[in-house]
């Protein structure tokens, strides 16, 4: 869906988020980071309760390896890129 460099400004969803991380406000950055660390932590933490703590570095390095997995997961990441694209600037106005 993004895998064409011409597409979504000019770019990949990935280097137009670093694009902006790089040349934004520091503090609106920073607290972007902050947000998706918390979501990070709170996500392995349901899957620690869920699957138990020894299986859940397992499972994601499975889930990532997984051929299967990986259109799936290419568009998500782009997706997250996007929406913390638009937190950042919308913040930076």
């Amino acid at each position: 869906m993004f895998n064409d460099v011409d597409d979504f400004m000019m770019g990949t969803p990935s280097s137009k988020f670093k694009d902006i991380v790089f040349n934004a406000n520091r503090n609106v950055v920073e607290n972007e980071l902050d947000r998706l660390i918390e979501w990070m932590a709170a996500l392995e933490l349901i899957l620690e309760k869920e699957c138990g703590v020894d299986d859940v570095e397992k499972k994601v390095k499975y889930f990532i390896a997984n051929e299967e997995n990986k259109d799936e997961l290419e568009n998500k990441k782009n997706s997250l890129y996007i929406e913390s694209m638009g937190n950042i600037l919308s913040e930076s106005e």
